[in-house]
């Protein structure tokens, strides 16, 4: 293939000091495991290594963490609201959530609640999925220009689901507004001030597949990942997934890097000025669940300390991932992995095939002895479009 060049501006973090938090630990993770272990049908999604194309881009190993079989819904998010939800329930009904399943709270409730969210899709879809676990009620809150097969599937599920006339930040305020009025309860991964439990519990949920991927490296005689690319929207999932890697291998012993679209980085900016910095507009990325211009502060703090670099890349790269994902290198498995979930992939291989592509290994240190984890958080949640990228050729890589 020949040479092209991608937009992918890389930020080392002039900030980092390391400093985990003990509210996204291993412990902490694993408590929410414990819980998500008695859901019906719980299994740790596959963990794939691409050894020929770890062969082919000069590295000892690429793992790719596939979230698009968690629980039957296609993306990883149901992890962070079924656990906030649950958490939610056993604080107002003074209960362990160390003995409990789904099962066992929908019997102790007794009265009906609602849960209000804002999302991109995926996030909707989990709160979704565990107010009808509960037999409870969902309304969900969706940014102009949402794809109908995602509003559909939170339909499905049988919640209630709009979609505003604004960007998703704008959506978030407008939810818990309503939700203040109606006396719903927010369920929302982004945090504000005196709103940050609720968030907590989500990015402690979300750390459930750090640690099945911790063990499944494990397993596979891996000691460490030397690399990982996590990629952020307000950076919940992100600070969870880092904050639990960081508590188990050290800030110091992992090249972290967060990737975020250059029309929604708001977290490569933050990275760049030390502090919290917000992006406005439209941001009509097609990573639509990473299209989020205001960070979550409890993510941001561990993203700061503790992440190496943040990258800013166009749209195309993610595409590119998509395709490299769908459409494997020999007897490399295949990954049906959506535009926000092929975006750390994407960005590797845009290295590899970069007329500068030495230099841009040298800067994120990526080398023969490099072990690289990335997470696939999402499948084709939006068929047709995903269909547009990976079959008709939509966001080329090179023209």
């Amino acid at each position: 293939m020949s040479a092209f060049s991608l937009k992918m501006d890389i930020a080392d973090n002039q900030f980092f000091t390391g400093e985990t938090s003990p509210l996204f630990s291993r412990g902490q993770a694993q408590q929410a495991r414990h819980f998500h272990q008695k859901i019906a049908g719980y299994k740790p999604t596959p963990l794939y290594a691409l050894n020929e194309l770890a062969a082919l881009f000069g590295v000892r190993k690429i793992l790719v963490k596939d979230e698009s079989q968690r629980f039957g819904l296609n993306a990883f998010k149901m992890l962070g609201g079924s656990y906030a939800i649950a958490r939610l329930l056993c604080e107002k009904y003074q209960l362990n959530i160390d003995d409990l399943s789904l099962e066992d709270l929908k019997t102790r409730i007794t009265e009906k609640m609602t849960f209000a969210t804002t999302t991109d899709g995926n996030h909707g879809r989990g709160v979704a999925w565990a107010a009808k676990q509960l037999g409870q009620n969902a309304v969900v809150y969706m940014p102009k220009g949402s794809a109908q097969e995602r509003v559909d599937a939170i339909v499905r599920l049988g919640a209630e689901c709009i979609v505003t006339d604004m960007n998703y930040d704008d959506t978030v305020r407008f939810t818990l507004q309503t939700a203040q009025k109606n006396g719903w309860e927010v369920v929302q991964d982004t945090a504000w001030d005196g709103y940050t439990k609720i968030p907590t519990w989500i990015m402690q949920g979300y750390a459930t597949l750090a640690d099945e991927a911790v063990e499944q490296m494990a397993a596979m005689g891996i000691p460490h990942p030397t690399h990982v690319f996590l990629q952020a929207g307000v950076g919940a999932m992100a600070g969870g997934v880092l904050g639990y890697l960081a508590d188990v291998y050290g800030a110091r012993n992992l090249h972290s890097v967060i990737v975020e679209p250059e029309l929604a980085d708001c977290i490569y900016r933050s990275g760049i000025k030390g502090q919290i910095v917000n992006v406005g507009g439209d941001m009509a990325t097609i990573m639509a669940g990473l299209a989020c211009g205001e960070p979550n502060p409890l993510g941001w703090e561990l993203l700061r300390n503790c992440s190496t670099q943040f990258i800013s890349c166009q749209d195309s790269v993610a595409a590119l991932g998509m395709r490299v994902l769908g459409n494997p290198l020999g007897q490399d498995p295949r990954v049906i992995s959506g535009e926000s979930g092929a975006v750390g992939l994407g960005i590797l291989t845009a290295i590899h095939y970069h007329p500068q592509r030495e230099a841009l290994m040298n800067k994120l240190q990526l080398g023969s002895d490099s072990v690289v984890l990335v997470i696939s958080t999402e499948g084709d949640t939006d068929v047709k479009h995903y269909r547009e990228v990976v079959w008709a050729g939509k966001y080329p890589a090179a023209l």
